[in-house]
């Protein structure tokens, strides 16, 4: 099994939504653009990006929405050593069609209170709904990994909860962990780097907002 070195996560960079939420009343959630400062956020982790990859080669998964599609075309990665596939399960947690501004800040409130990870949005998705598509395409991942001719990097273009889902799901963390971490900032990165013992480990952990609250213990 040829597994990667690395595996980076990237959120995307600020989007329309992102600055005014009004906007999703008036456009499809995954047709919003990057915003000026958006685009320069996925040039700079760009930046980054060239250089930890050098001349390496990288398998790229990517969100199907518009601002995923813009900041991977902003990082400017050289096309002759990419392999870029569109993963739906990557995308942003459904909210429904055609948001109501009011009722989704409603609803917001509600997942508040009730728990990111099992609050359901009406038509839509809780953050449990989208652990499990994570999942699924972690399993397709590892799959990957079995072709001995596997790029030595995997970069990943999604969402803020895709991104703190897919590492609760690589390793192991339990719902209370996982509520008590924040989304990651726009065009930020995380890195899960292949160690010499053969495991993953984090460069660095997501900011956490309050201590976890579990109702037992595990390990």
């Amino acid at each position: 099994m040829a597994r990667p070195r690395r595996i980076v996560l990237v959120r995307h960079g600020e989007s329309t939504g992102n600055v005014d939420d009004s906007v999703y009343e008036r456009e499809p959630d995954h047709a919003l653009a990057l915003t000026e400062r958006g685009r320069r956020q996925a040039e700079a982790t760009g930046e980054r990006l060239r250089e930890l990859f050098g001349g390496e080669r990288v398998s790229v998964y990517v969100s199907p929405y518009r601002r995923t599609h813009e900041t991977l075309r902003a990082f400017h990665l050289d096309p002759g050593l990419i392999r870029v596939r569109e993963e739906p399960r990557l995308r942003e947690q459904d909210w429904g069609n055609w948001q109501d501004r009011d009722e989704v800040r409603l609803q917001k409130t509600y997942r508040d209170a009730y728990g990111h990870f099992f609050y359901r949005f009406a038509q839509g998705e809780s953050g449990a709904d989208v652990y499990d598509r994570v999942g699924g395409f972690l399993e397709s991942l590892f799959r990957s990994f079995e072709d001995p001719d596997h790029p030595p990097n995997v970069l990943i273009v999604t969402h803020g909860l895709a991104m703190r889902l897919f590492c609760m799901r690589w390793f192991h963390w339990t719902v209370a962990e996982f509520e008590s971490l924040s989304n990651p900032g726009n065009g930020e990165m995380r890195m899960l780097v292949l160690g010499d013992d053969g495991k993953y480990t984090l460069d660095r952990p997501f900011d956490r907002w309050r201590d976890p609250e579990p109702y037992g213990i595990t390990g």
